[in-house]
């Protein structure tokens, strides 16, 4: 057991940059003393520190670092070392500019920014595996040291040549040969087969666009090639520091609260120790209330945790705002703590921050952090962030406790790609994401705990596992699912599910065998609608609203639970449930509002007995997250409104927050955390 896993302590801390700062003594000295008060206890350092560590080629400064991990240690805390190739110094860009990428207009990049260099490049290679194996030779035994951040936030491509040559060499490895390549691709559409690999490019604005598997081999490869790059930085630090963990942080879409599309996070976990990812949701904003939007923060950090099946680190967040956002908007007093302690709710073990320190110049000299510019220990942010210290070091004995989930979304990278590749369809009412997101709406309402998950996990452990959308399905996948439902699991369909393989190609002879047997029924069409169009759907002596999409169902073992309203498909099955095994499986056929689902899960959820026993009378701002401890749970009971709440629950505890017992009826104020221990 490494330390990290032995320490009962939530790391809180964040990105410290010293370089920034090296002509300014007596501001790194008194960082220390903050870092005390603020309850800091853990700095990254080194993200993009390269110019500091090497100014010019093989000439390396490590004196600097040397004192500040020093001094980290000294005050008591933690070191997560970073390695730098997120942003190379400019004598590696001119001395050798074959480092650079190319984008997808095969226009060869100049030096600037992050991010911009070619996994592929011999060059880059062999400089990054020089100082990262130097960090690891110097640091790798120190007392500081409990984790290693690789880069920083991988993502982009590149297409120039050695790119096209890699590509071309994953798809040997892939395919074999060309015919069968031509087959996945369908390459006599338009001319499309190939007859030498020569002739294969990748995907770009001034070239091939059109292939549909190409487009989803290339991403694929993009995931397998910035993994092999992960992998080459981490092979010396593997070897000389084999007992420290080694992460590196994902991201999700800022704006939209979805899972980062560049890469396959379910594949990039299995690459490393701990995930980690950098939140920034744009919190107070004017299109969705609170609530509406901690739930998908709910939804990307279950994802996460879910990957690994185990705690998960924010790596970064802000106790403020950032500098990007159409509107820079900074958190309003209570939303810091707040914002915090519901990521620790989801499963994770950390809140840190991207920054420390703001910057003095250039882009992010405005992005929120710690110490603001007056350097002052007196202002808001900075007490908010003194204030989930200590929060953090009250709840300290729920460091390393799991979630219990009984209930799984099902989301796929591939095939969002895919169906966001699709055409046919209405390219503004696709909503993959969103639409997981609705369906998991419900259990975040009624404060039930649930996983987020991807093909490759096991479906055992469920109850539940809901599954929209599922345009790309492998039969790999339709075998869990038949597995999964015969031995007394219970399954959600939707519309817009099996139509392609893997190689996004359509299922011959209509809907795949497998999901008619599970299901119970045939797929017959879709109906597509403008944004004017309207149906219904109609379940006993209730009427639901249909938009965007419904699927005309034939019955055949199945149950009709609704029908269409009107249109053509008047009368015909719109909802089905299905037994088969010693399981259920239910289809829902059109896109619905909220209340449908509402009644739909309400029911189901009883069924199943899968209601969270400790809440008796709940509020859908009011968010309920548990984490098990060995003998007892924590409740994060949390108000993501900006009115005052109550809740009733059927157990009393110990706020572990304000150190004192609670009552059955919970009065929270705007924002305001409850974390309630009750023992077993």
């Amino acid at each position: 057991m490494n330390r990290y896993e032995k320490e009962k302590l939530f790391l809180h801390g964040g990105d410290y940059n010293p370089d920034q700062w090296l002509d300014y003594p007596e501001i790194l000295a008194k960082d220390l003393v903050l870092m005390k008060e603020a309850k800091i206890n853990t700095v990254t350092l080194g993200v993009f520190a390269w110019s500091a560590l090497e100014p010019h080629e093989g000439e390396f400064h490590f004196e600097w670092l040397d004192k500040i991990i020093d001094d980290i240690y000294a005050m008591g805390g933690n070191v997560i070392l970073s390695t730098p190739s997120a942003a190379r110094p400019a004598w590696l860009s001119e001395k050798y500019p074959e480092v650079l990428r190319t984008n997808a207009s095969n226009q060869k990049m100049r030096h600037g920014g992050r991010h911009n260099h070619c996994f592929s490049s011999p060059v880059y290679r062999e400089k990054v595996a020089i100082i990262n194996k130097k960090l690891a030779e110097r640091y790798g035994k120190h007392p500081a040291l409990i984790m290693w951040h690789i880069s920083n936030e991988y993502g982009g491509d590149c297409h120039c040549e050695y790119c096209q040559a890699n590509f071309r060499k994953w798809l040997k490895n892939k395919y074999h040969s060309l015919e069968e390549l031509n087959r996945a691709w369908w390459g006599p559409f338009w001319s499309h087969s190939f007859t030498e690999w020569s002739q294969i490019e990748s995907p770009m604005a001034i070239g091939e666009t059109a292939v549909h598997g190409l487009n989803l081999d290339w991403k694929r490869f993009v995931t397998d090639q910035t993994i092999d790059f992960y992998e080459h930085e981490i092979k010396d630090i593997r070897q000389i520091t084999p007992n420290i963990p080694v992460t590196t942080n994902f991201m999700a879409d800022t704006m939209d609260l979805i899972p980062f599309q560049s890469l396959n996070y379910s594949e990039f976990a299995k690459h490393v120790d701990i995930v980690s990812w950098d939140c920034y949701p744009a919190w107070h904003n004017d299109w969705e209330s609170t609530a509406d939007l901690a739930r998908k923060v709910g939804f990307i950090d279950d994802l996460y945790r879910s990957l690994k099946q185990k705690p998960f680190l924010i790596m970064e967040s802000t106790p403020s705002g950032v500098n990007w956002h159409p509107v820079n908007k900074t958190k309003r007093p209570g939303m810091h703590v707040l914002s915090s302690m519901q990521h620790i709710a989801h499963g994770s073990d950390s809140n840190l921050y991207f920054q420390w320190r703001k910057s003095r110049g250039s882009s992010e000299k405005f992005h929120g952090a710690v110490v603001d510019h007056d350097d002052s220990d007196e202002n808001r942010v900075f007490q908010d962030v003194k204030k989930i210290g200590e929060v953090l070091e009250n709840i300290k004995e729920i460091k390393g406790s799991s979630k219990k989930a009984k209930i799984a979304v099902l989301y796929d990278w591939e095939n969002d790609w895919a169906f966001a590749d699709s055409q046919g369809f209405s390219a503004k009412t696709k909503r993959y994401v969103q639409t997981l997101q609705e369906h998991y709406r419900y259990f975040w309402n009624h404060d039930i705990d649930v996983d987020v998950i991807t093909p490759e996990s096991d479906l055992t452990k469920y109850k539940l596992v809901i599954a929209p959308m599922m345009y790309l399905i492998t039969d790999t996948t339709m075998n869990k699912m038949r597995d999964f439902v015969q031995a007394g699991g219970v399954l959600v369909g939707t519309y817009i599910t099996g139509l392609v393989n893997e190689n996004d190609l359509t299922y011959l002879g209509g809907w795949p065998q497998k999901l008619q047997d599970i299901f119970g029924i045939n797929t017959i069409e879709t109906d597509i609608f403008y944004p004017a169009d309207k149906n219904k759907l109609v379940a006993d002596s209730s009427e639901y609203l249909v938009k965007d999409y419904a699927t005309i169902l034939k019955v055949q073992s199945a149950k009709t639970l609704a029908k269409y309203k009107s249109d053509f498909y008047a009368d015909q099955p719109a909802v089905t449930s299905n037994s088969f095994g010693q399981g259920t499986a239910y289809f829902i056929g059109a896109r619905t509002e909220e209340d449908f689902l509402e009644s739909f899960y309400g029911e189901l959820t009883q069924q199943l007995d899968v209601t969270n026993h400790f809440v008796a009378k709940g509020h859908p701002d009011v968010s309920v997250q548990s984490r098990s401890l060995e003998n007892s749970t924590a409740y994060f009971v949390m108000n993501f409104s900006e009115e005052e709440k109550m809740i009733t629950v059927t157990e009393t505890g110990i706020d572990l927050v304000e150190q004192k017992p609670t009552t059955k009826e919970l009065h929270l104020k705007p924002y305001e955390v409850k974390v309630i221990k009750i023992n077993q």
